[in-house]
């Protein structure tokens, strides 16, 4: 469960949101400082991209796919795991899609 601003936000035993809709920046933001992050312009940047594969493919990305649809929308530097890992330590398709409001990845131990 998130608190924000007098308003419970239900979430999974993993801190994952129970209802999509639910979403928003300022939800990020505390799920984000929950996980110990500060997020970033470059955070938002793949927010919005794992948004956008949610989105297109109606899943959260799992690594692979997530590195790929990284590279063809924001090229390859960015489209490389050890920066998604910068940005998103531990497991960034996990850490992500739970910051991005989405369900957590399949195949994602």
């Amino acid at each position: 469960m998130i608190n924000l601003n007098g308003r419970e936000i239900a979430t999974d035993g993993e801190g994952y949101l129970q209802h999509l809709s639910d979403w928003n920046s300022a939800v990020a933001e505390a799920i984000a400082h929950r996980e110990g992050l500060t997020l970033t312009p470059a955070h938002w940047e793949i927010l919005q991209l794992v948004r956008r594969f949610y989105a297109e493919f109606d899943l959260s990305p799992a690594m692979r796919p997530l590195v790929k649809y990284t590279t063809l929308h924001l090229g390859a530097e960015k489209g490389r795991s050890i920066y998604l890992l910068s940005l998103f330590p531990g497991s960034p398709p996990k850490l992500a899609a739970k910051i991005a409001g989405l369900p957590r990845p399949p195949n994602c131990l």
